[in-house]
């Protein structure tokens, strides 16, 4: 009998793959109680007339740049910062005003911002697509597609390294997905385990292009598959589905197991920015969106229908919004420019003196 053929001392067997994560639990609803359906009513409200006012002072050559707008979107934002603690970052891209408010950022301060005043968040000098406040742990506004996504898993470095307890929220776009460094960003989250959470604001059009005709794989969940990423598509129009798998995403990336990716499927009813006619999408289309899935519609009607809130009590809601929202436009359209010295501020760090 012919012997087998010894072997190669130097071949070694490969380790078995790293089995994938166990699958997260099946979509549920956040069972939010009347005072949180109001307050996720007044918060996406809020955001709805500061970014209405926000489109207004762009066409009246206000606020100058490139201004994105976040109107239809505002279930995601609040669904998610609901959950945060303040141990918790933050980071997004240029379509930022919301979260920024969410953190607790006064709307003057923003609204200043986007006119270029003085008193805004970043004294003016960064605008619409590059604000930032380290006080509210908001780390931006930025302007590279996809560039804050390896800044936010840094920031879960920063976490984790200081022991801090807090996650990183690092929300991003379909078509900042396609980017290169957004999957370096993955690898490295999960080999380090590192709490953030991925959030792929998928609002079916990267630009002007219809996700199906950039993205190979649209299921954008999927993504971390290939290091051992959990994902969960999410419905990013009702405001109780995001909180309900916002929190559970936290909670896993809080307790040591590493990121997680959370796909928000959402709509915005505006153009890519204010400069976009968006001729590429039917107006039946934006106005099926609108009439069927509209984010506060729904939690309008649900606080009518099930907690019994009248009416009245409901548009006492949106004058006190839009009173607040007035106020932030003129405040920020009468606050003086910053002096030309600022010009030289806030661009280098100066070491420690002693």
């Amino acid at each position: 009998m012919a012997k087998a053929p010894a072997r190669n001392a130097r071949t070694k067997t490969a380790p078995p793959p790293t089995p994938n994560r166990e699958r997260p639990a099946e979509p549920q609803l956040y069972t939010a109680s009347k005072e949180e359906l109001l307050k996720f009513y007044h918060d996406m409200l809020l955001i709805r007339r500061f970014e209405e006012k926000a489109g207004q002072l762009y066409g009246l050559g206000l606020i100058g740049g490139f201004c994105h707008l976040y109107i239809g979107q505002e279930a995601v934002a609040v669904g998610l910062q609901s959950a945060l603690t303040e141990k918790d970052s933050v980071i997004t891209g240029y379509r930022d005003h919301g979260h920024m408010l969410l953190c607790g950022i006064p709307p003057k301060d923003v609204m200043a911002e986007l006119t270029g005043r003085a008193a805004g968040i970043s004294k003016g000098k960064g605008g619409s697509m590059h604000m930032f406040s380290v006080e509210h742990k908001f780390y931006g506004g930025h302007g590279i597609v996809g560039a804050q996504v390896s800044l936010g898993a840094g920031l879960g470095f920063a976490h984790k390294y200081s022991g801090d307890g807090g996650v990183c929220l690092a929300y991003f776009g379909d078509g900042a997905a396609n980017q290169g460094q957004v999957y370096e960003a993955f690898n490295m989250a999960e080999l380090w385990k590192l709490p953030v959470v991925f959030v792929i604001e998928n609002n079916r059009y990267a630009m002007g292009t219809a996700v199906n005709r950039a993205s190979a794989q649209t299921d954008f969940s999927r993504r971390g598959v290939s290091f051992n990423i959990p994902g969960e598509q999410v419905d990013g129009m009702d405001v109780r589905a995001v909180r309900e798998a916002g929190q559970r995403a936290i909670a896993h990336a809080r307790s040591g197991k590493g990121p997680y990716i959370l796909e928000m499927q959402t709509y915005r009813y505006r153009g890519h920015s204010m400069s976009d006619p968006a001729k590429y999408r039917s107006k039946d289309e934006v106005q099926r969106m609108r009439e069927e899935h509209d984010p506060i519609e729904q939690v309008r009607a649900r606080l009518i229908r099930e907690f019994k809130v009248a009416e009245d009590e409901l548009k006492a809601i949106d004058a006190k919004v839009r009173e607040i929202v007035n106020d932030a436009a003129e405040f920020a359209t009468h606050d003086p420019e910053p002096d030309a010295s600022e010009l030289y501020t806030d661009i280098l760090l100066e070491p420690a003196q002693g």
